[in-house]
């Protein structure tokens, strides 16, 4: 039986099978970016609409692995970035907007929500195929995951305006690079579609 395709971006968005990703706004993250009162009020918008809607909201949070179990990989990566996430206060790893009880808060140590997480069995047993994505930072790990789950078979809009990075430079790159693979919208229009 071949399933329907969804073309239109109301069926892509149909809240009976969407769920929003806020993806690593973390005190560390929100107080580096180059945007961050348009960001939080465009994110604080989104996170309403869901939940008006009652889409499953997934929170993600950082968190690093012992050093010993730190893949050397990372580690590299992670000195090539100028970030050291072991000097932070461990307030800094708290998110700046607090998840409300229905929300669902995933931990995770990569930058794809699908690596070393139960979120896709969840999404699977839950009936979610689209996933509306925004956070920071756009190059990074929502770029990743948006990427990772287009190849996993969910349909993906990014929020330009919910999504943000401490380079705004990367952060447009970011947004153009993705606008030639799957939807990337303002927050209004997304929250119209919903």
């Amino acid at each position: 039986m071949e399933r329907k395709v969804y073309t239109e971006i109301k069926e892509i968005l149909n809240p009976e099978h969407t769920a929003l990703i806020v993806w690593d706004v973390q005190k560390m993250l929100v107080n580096n970016i180059y945007n961050k009162e348009e960001f939080l009020k465009n994110m604080g918008k989104l996170i309403d609409a869901a939940r008006i809607k009652g889409i499953p909201i997934f929170f993600t949070r950082i968190t690093p692995l012992p050093k010993e179990f730190e893949s050397p990989v990372r580690k590299y990566s992670s000195s090539k970035i100028k970030f050291n996430m072991s000097q932070l206060p461990k307030e800094m790893f708290d998110l700046a907007i607090e998840p409300k009880d229905n929300d669902t808060v995933i931990n995770k140590n990569t930058a794809s929500i699908f690596i070393g997480t139960n979120f896709e069995l969840m999404c699977r047993n839950a009936g979610i195929e689209s996933l509306v994505i925004g956070g920071i930072a756009t190059e990074i790990g929502v770029e990743s995951t948006a990427r990772d789950a287009v190849n996993r078979g969910f349909y993906v809009v990014v929020d330009s305006d919910a999504s943000s990075s401490s380079d705004k430079e990367a952060n447009e790159r970011s947004i153009q690079n993705m606008k030639k693979l799957f939807d990337v919208l303002p927050t209004d229009d997304i929250v119209k579609a919903l």
